[in-house]
């Protein structure tokens, strides 16, 4: 058996019960629980800050600068209390102080009482610094005190900026790249604008089109309705025939049983007889000068002729229960026939007798009688032969009558399946139908609204202040930093469930890869057992396994993209990708179970967390241990990781290609060790027989 058929052997296993199947759809779901669950609790932190509590502490008591009131504290308060950066609880410096020490809150953020204070001595002789004090507690989390340092990082930054009166109300906005921006936005506004106009009309055409497809589907369904009813006279009527075929060949069946034994014992008797009569037509028509010393002779015979195949007739014709129609009628012409000879002859007995018979007339009698005589004489050795052809034949004809009959009826449930598809597609288009319609109207809102969206912007750039490069640099030089750094981000992953994304989604494959031989055999013992080739076995156990994990990728990376929002560069090469990533592991994880046996299972969990620690997935492997460096370029993983972060953010493809050959070696490599493993594992022992240790 080939080794397709052997996987597909193997995976029937699971369709033969609730609880197999039930397994089956959790093992191609399984990878949902470490790829996209495990993406989808930390998918976007920094989106979601705005759920963290975290205490805001105002001891800021003002200032007078140039005669007016400073209120550093007050105004970046209010705008803090206003943004969705956190979730702000304004409270006194003893409440932040024990709710951060409790974990009541994850930080606080303290203005001190001089604040506005040293903020407006940026414009006397003596500047100082003013200082937001930022308290964490790395106990209740860790990540958050990362997280609040770049955070309040960019505030300090921002807030540095700018030390005149102007610089509160612009400590988290730029109001140049606002400008910039929202000069951006009103020209993507009037190009929304436009494309609406064109969808405007594409959906007017869809909605024409499903109008048209509607009716087509309405004469696809009646014409199904009609061909279904057709079909089921034809499956009736073809029942119908079969039924009476099979009367038909019962009957001719039943007589040929009956009849062909007479046949088999008296075919010869039958001959004999028939050319009895002939010979004796033959003798008095040639012998006509001999009738006078042959009539009564000749009368004779006929009549016991005659006798003996009415008494033939009347056992095989008459008394039996059921005459056979094939035999009868010879038999009952040949029994007329010797009647009539026997009548004949007691004529010309009579005629020669009285002298007044007209003997050219029984001349010409005689010659047609001879020929009949001969013809049954002919027919009789193959009567047999004859009746077994003629019951061939109705047995073929009802075996024919009862195919067309079961083909009719299943013709018939056919096109009960597509009566009911058809009246389903009939109905879906409707319903698309109506929908086009909605989108037509909805398009139509939408349009209004794009134009109002477009007036609004670009009548909000110029209200937004355009400050130039010298305003901003004003009187900056005591508290802004003296390096500027200009960040730019090639590829950048728009959240921290892309960028995590390439080492979750093998590290799921991996487990769903080692769930899956838990279920599945690594190696066919039947295929084993009967010594197939190494290569047979080793493929027929790592096709189901490889099928299931095709299936895998599937299902995980449906959820990620339309369920997470996972937005990947290359999605088909993703997807090819994975597919070579799931096969390749689905190898390795066969050969570790079938050449370790139980042991092997412990090996997988050993190899997935060798190459989750040097694989790179979350800090460099540089920063790592010189033992994980080493042992990184030889582990798979590595080469997944770094190649789905090429296909998923962009950037060169080599690191794809190179990781598509590693792979490809990695999976027939392991395919072949298994294949040796397979020839090894047909030789039977002890330690097979009474393993050690069983899982």
């Amino acid at each position: 058996m080939r080794s397709p058929k052997l996987a597909a052997l193997e995976l029937k296993r699971f369709g033969r019960g609730k609880l197999p199947a039930a397994a089956l759809v959790a093992l191609l779901l399984l990878p949902l629980l470490y790829g996209a669950l495990y993406l989808c609790s930390f998918w976007d932190p920094y989106g979601k800050l705005d759920k963290l509590p975290v205490a805001l502490v105002n001891d800021d008591k003002g200032a007078t600068s140039d005669g007016k009131r400073v209120a550093a504290g007050d105004e970046i308060s209010e705008k803090l209390l206003d943004s969705k950066v956190f979730d702000w609880h304004e409270v006194s410096s003893a409440e932040a102080e024990k709710g951060v020490e409790e974990g009541t809150y994850y930080l606080s953020l303290t203005m001190p009482s001089d604040f506005s204070r040293k903020i407006a001595s940026s414009g006397g002789d003596s500047p100082e610094t003013g200082a937001l004090q930022v308290r964490t507690n790395d106990a209740n989390n860790y990540i958050v005190g990362q997280i609040s340092r770049t955070v309040f990082g960019e505030v300090r930054n921002a807030a540095s900026t700018n030390a005149s009166r102007s610089f509160l109300d612009r400590i988290f906005i730029n109001f140049s790249d606002l400008h910039d921006k929202t000069a951006e936005a009103a020209k993507g506004a009037d190009d929304l604008k436009g494309g609406i106009s064109k969808a405007k009309q594409g959906s007017k055409d869809l909605a024409d089109g499903l109008k048209d497809s509607k009716a087509g589907s309405k004469k696809l369904s009646d014409g199904i309705v009609k061909l279904n009813q057709g079909s089921r006279d034809l499956a009736t009527g073809s029942t119908q025939v079969a039924g009476g075929t099979q009367v038909l060949a019962d009957k001719v069946n039943g007589i040929a049983g009956d009849v062909r034994p007479f046949f088999q014992d008296n075919g010869k008797s039958i001959r004999d007889t028939a050319r009895l009569v002939a010979d004796t037509s033959g003798a008095v028509r040639h012998n006509l000068d001999l009738l006078v010393k042959s009539a009564p002779t000749a009368a004779v015979g006929a009549k016991e002729a005659a006798d003996e195949l009415t008494e033939i007739h009347r056992t095989r014709c008459e008394e039996a229960e059921e005459p056979d129609a094939a035999v009868c009628p010879p038999l009952e012409r040949a029994k007329v026939t010797a009647v009539d000879v026997a009548k004949i002859a007691a004529d010309v007995n009579t005629l020669v007798t009285n002298q007044n018979g007209d003997l050219k007339k029984l001349s010409t009698q005689l010659t047609a009688f001879q020929k009949q005589a001969d013809d049954l004489a002919k027919r009789a050795p193959t009567l047999d032969d004859d009746l077994a052809s003629a019951v061939a034949k109705v047995n073929e004809l009802n075996t024919g009558a009862h195919k067309v009959a079961k083909g009719a009826q299943s013709l018939h449930t056919g096109l009960g399946g597509a009566q009911t598809g058809a009246g389903d597609l009939d109905t879906g288009v409707g319903k698309l139908k109506t929908g086009a319609e909605n989108l037509d109207g909805g398009l139509f809102r939408l349009g209004d609204g794009s134009a109002e969206l477009a007036q609004g912007l670009n009548d909000g750039v110029g209200r937004i202040p355009d400050y130039g490069k010298k305003d901003r640099d004003a009187r900056t030089d005591v508290m802004a930093d003296p390096v500027q750094l200009a960040s730019k981000s090639l590829h950048e992953a728009p959240n921290y469930g892309t960028g995590f994304a390439p080492y979750f989604i093998p590290l799921s494959l991996w487990v769903g890869a080692m769930v899956a031989y838990m279920l599945i055999q690594p190696l066919n013992k039947r295929a084993l057992a009967a010594g197939a080739s190494s290569w047979r076995i080793a493929l027929a156990g790592w096709l189901p396994v490889a099928a299931i994990g095709m299936l895998q990728v599937g299902a995980l990376m449906a959820v990620l993209h339309w369920g997470l929002g996972l937005q990947m560069t290359h999605a088909a090469g993703t997807i090819g990708f994975l597919a070579l990533v799931t096969c390749c592991f689905a190898a390795i994880v066969q050969w570790l179970n079938a050449c370790f046996g139980a042991a092997g299972r412990i090996l997988v969990l050993v190899v997935l967390m060798l190459q989750l620690t040097s694989a790179g997935g979350t800090y460099p492997v540089q920063t790592s241990p010189g033992f994980f460096g080493a042992i990184h370029p030889y582990l798979p993983m590595t080469y997944v990781v770094e190649g789905l972060r090429r296909l998923i953010t962009g950037g060169p493809l080599g690191p794809v290609w190179l990781g598509c050959a590693v792979l490809g070696a990695f999976t027939v490599g392991a395919l072949a060790l298994t294949a040796f493993t397979a020839r090894r594992k047909q030789v039977w022992s002890l330690s097979r027989l009474h393993p050690e240790l069983s899982l």
